[in-house]
């Protein structure tokens, strides 16, 4: 889950949520004003919503490359093999949604399981917060000093957080957790579920649409476009060259569509 800015800088604004903390490392440190604590929440909230929706975006973008390349080879297999629509059809329709519930239920089970680490690890820390308040106050500023706060100043952020959120900033801090923001598994399944048709539905009308005479490389020639897409999207949300990702998708793709075009005019060729 991503770091907020306080926990990677809390030097600058000396609380996690721009209130009671930022106020009173911000008069430790002989600068903070309130209206600088207010800019630095406001900046906060903003990124704290932001990093989760782009986590999703980036999750369907892949899910939607996986729909495009698992497909197209599925049906380029097919229409190497055999000209018949209802054989592709029924290929194309029985892969997609194999593909999509293979995906949904994956994603349900991985983001489940993390849920349900996360939940155990912010269990345990409000164990630990009611059992020994003080010494977990004493490891609170301990890691503020080791990211170069001198000990006063990390002493009362870590007292203002505490009396602000204690489980909050200790799981943000130690976790690396925001217990707001724990994932749900059934919105990642039907992310995950409906990117991957959405990718799939393109080689499959294309192989579905186009005449016989042009199917195999018209086909071809827009899972390619598709791919460029999502390859561009991926590198842009990931912050990569997108030249090496786009490269990497296309060829990729291709390279399955190859493969299993080649096997479908083999076995065509054989007589299977």
């Amino acid at each position: 889950m991503p770091e907020t800015e306080p926990t990677d800088r809390p030097g600058r604004d000396g609380s996690r949520s721009g209130g009671g903390g930022g106020d009173g490392a911000g008069r430790s440190a002989g600068g903070g004003s309130g209206g600088a604590d207010e800019d630095a929440g406001h900046r906060e909230a903003h990124g704290g919503a932001l990093g989760p929706r782009l986590n999703w975006l980036r999750a369907a973008v892949l899910g939607a490359n996986d729909g495009v390349v698992s497909t197209a080879g599925l049906v380029m297999g097919v229409a190497g093999a055999t000209t018949s629509e209802s054989a592709l059809l029924t290929a194309g329709l029985a892969g997609m949604l194999a593909g999509s519930l293979s995906m949904a239920v994956g994603e349900y089970v991985s983001v489940s399981s993390q849920r349900d680490s996360e939940r155990a690890a912010l269990r345990q820390e409000q164990r630990e917060l009611a059992e020994d308040p003080v010494a977990e106050l004493a490891e609170l500023a301990g890691f503020y000093r080791a990211k170069g706060l001198p000990e006063p100043l990390a002493r009362e952020v870590a007292v203002r957080l505490t009396e602000h959120d204690p489980l909050a900033a200790h799981a943000e801090v130690e976790l690396k957790i925001d217990p707001e923001e724990l994932t749900s598994a059934w919105q990642a399944a039907w992310a995950s579920f409906v990117s991957f048709t959405v990718g799939a539905l393109c080689p499959l009308l294309a192989v579905l649409l186009l005449p016989s005479s042009v199917r195999a490389p018209a086909t071809a020639a827009t899972v390619l476009c598709a791919l460029l897409v999502t390859g561009l999207l991926s590198a842009r949300l990931g912050g990569a060259p997108p030249r090496r990702a786009v490269l990497r998708n296309v060829l990729g793709g291709g390279l399955a569509m190859a493969v299993t075009y080649a096997l479908g005019v083999g076995l065509d060729a054989a007589g299977v």
